[in-house]
This record gives structure tokens, sequence and C-alpha cells, in this order.
């Protein structure tokens, strides 16, 4: 599996108002570095996975809505806790949205690092297209 990674930061505030999050429950801001995993079995015509230029920009893209925002007051995340795994699966879903058409892309992993520490990881599987669009056979 040959894979690929860019990755860009976001700078946001929320709060987790659940007793299990202990001083994490106030609002309080949060610096992710963001880097998203895109995989696929075998390369392109380009000897790729994908354009890092498309990758960035895919990324770029989705970051922005969530830059320098309240989370506790987007409305993708009402009802939500947006802790760092839900945070990372909403971007997921995000790019595979937006990498609809990229063909032969089979899985993307976005990994939310809030300290050289701690991180957590949303991988999700990718339906797979042939590079003339279709489903690809597995």
């Amino acid at each position: 599996m040959f894979t690929l990674t860019v990755r860009d930061h976001i700078m946001i505030a929320h709060s987790l108002p659940d007793p299990f999050f202990g001083p994490a429950q106030a609002l309080h801001g949060a610096t992710f570095a963001v880097e998203t995993t895109w995989a696929r079995p075998v390369l392109d015509e380009h000897g790729v996975v994908m354009d890092i230029g498309v990758a960035s920009e895919l990324l770029s893209g989705v970051l922005d809505g969530l830059r320098y925002r309240n989370l506790d007051e987007h409305p993708d995340f009402t009802g939500r806790l947006s802790t760092m795994e839900v945070v990372a699966q909403h971007i997921a879903e995000w790019l595979a949205a937006g990498a609809a058409g990229i063909a032969g892309l089979e899985r993307l992993t976005v990994t939310l690092r809030e300290n050289p520490d701690a991180w957590a990881s949303y991988t999700l599987e990718l339906p797979v297209l042939s590079e003339r669009g279709g489903p690809s056979p597995r």
C-alpha cells in the first residue's frame, strides 16, 4: 500500500462539558496539527498516490471552515462533544467528499496532534473508483 501524507494546523476554541474531561470542561483553546494520509495499492499513471497540491488544497479547504472557530457554536458539532476523535472524523468525512472523483484511493486517515505526546486518528475506507471513473472491482 502506498501512502501520501500532508499536514496543516488549526487553532480552535471548544469546551468538553462532562466531568470526565476535568479542566477541559471549560472553554479553552487548542491548536491541532492535522495530518491526512491517503492510501492506494497501486500508484496512478503519474507514479503518485495523488497530487500533493490537490491533497494540500483539499485539507486547507476543510480546515478553513474550522480555523479560529468556537466549535461549541459550529453547526456541525451541535449535540456532539468536539473531542479530537470527533474532529478527526469530521475532517475525514469532508475530505472524502472532496476527493470523491479521484480514482484509485482506498483509505484516508486523519490524525490530530494536540501536543507531541497526545494524538487521535480516524480511518475511513473510501469507495474505490477505477481510472475510468466507475467502481473498481476488488
